[in-house]
């Protein structure tokens, strides 16, 4: 039987996220993006979408409406190689930390299969609203708009979807009703799977921040990402060096248990910007388990995404 997750898998499949679908009866009701296809590619895909619908028993009949709208709204994708290396506290931080200078900032948690900004932002358990089937961000308290799978399945339900349908899922949340926000944060997984590549098709990115720890397994693969953008012309903002030293809240002594200035050094040999180093602080733990990044605030723990923001800013305005 046809159902409309169905339906938007076989599309997405052929269009790589491009196309979005809306099954009625025996009608689907297709939206094809073709923002910067020349015509005979918008043809070609345009072809290969009806096929595909047609190959579903259920699709009696097809509208298909092709729109090339120029979103004016920018995007920074926030990824990392590997997965622990704190990319997602480095996002939020880094989202309120933007809004603070006066953008108007939007956060979208794309890290389709293991979703914590809701618990970070302090929303966990808020459900975002729907207008004529288009998401509505949800307000944090911080200034920074949100949408994340987090909000929109059971919690501790396991997402287990191929990359059509996370693909899918990522489009929805990036073309949700975001209203006059200026520039949206993209929480990326780990990796250079599906989910990077769908979105560095659809949703091409103005520049891409990097995280990793000092460690030199870390940076291995924060190559690999960067490689990966390097290869679809989206550029490089700089290299985060996370969880940088810790300071001994008893002796106050300074230990490096990922190792020290490793990210920075990868950037000088990559030819990219180091852009901050944060430490791994105790207080940047507990605050974003309580749903309040440090960012949010003026204590110690907010002046290195302070200044990360500073860096990131400076790219923006260029």
């Amino acid at each position: 039987m046809t159902t409309p997750d169905s339906l938007s898998a076989a599309l997405a499949s052929v269009s790589a996220g491009r196309a979005t679908a809306r099954l009625t009866g025996g009608r689907a009701d297709i939206v094809l993006d073709v923002t910067d296809l020349a015509p005979e590619v918008q043809s070609a895909l345009e072809a290969d979408v009806r096929a595909a619908a047609r190959a579903l028993p259920e699709v009696q009949d097809i509208r298909l409406l092709r729109t090339s709208e120029r979103r004016t709204r920018r995007i920074l994708a926030v990824a990392s190689g590997k997965g622990g290396v704190g990319k997602s506290t480095v996002s939020a931080n880094l989202a309120i930390a933007l809004a603070r200078k006066g953008l108007k900032v939007g956060l979208v948690d794309a890290d389709i299969y293991g979703p914590s900004q809701p618990k970070l932002m302090g929303v966990d358990g808020i459900r975002p609203q729907a207008r004529e089937k288009t998401l509505l961000p949800i307000e944090t308290a911080h200034g920074v708009r949100l949408l994340s799978m987090g909000g929109l399945v059971v919690e501790g339900q396991a997402i287990a979807w191929r990359g059509p349908m996370a693909g899918g899922a990522l489009g929805q949340l990036v073309d949700a009703d975001w209203g006059d926000t200026e520039l949206l944060v993209l929480d990326l997984p780990p990796g250079t799977g599906d989910v990077q590549l769908t979105m560095i098709q659809k949703h091409k990115p103005a520049g891409a921040v990097i995280v990793s720890t000092p460690q030199d397994l870390a940076l291995i693969d924060a190559a690999r990402a960067i490689d990966l953008f390097n290869k679809a012309g989206v550029p490089i903002v700089g290299l985060v060096e996370n969880m940088a030293g810790y300071c001994c809240p008893h002796c106050g002594g300074i230990s490096d248990p990922f190792g020290s200035g490793g990210a920075e050094a990868a950037a000088g040999a990559l030819g990219i910007p180091f852009l901050a180093r944060i430490p791994l602080a105790m207080a940047i733990r507990i605050a974003s388990d309580a749903g309040a990044p440090p960012a949010a605030g003026n204590s110690e723990a907010a002046a290195p995404f302070g200044a990360l923001a500073d860096s990131v800013y400076e790219w923006i305005k260029r």
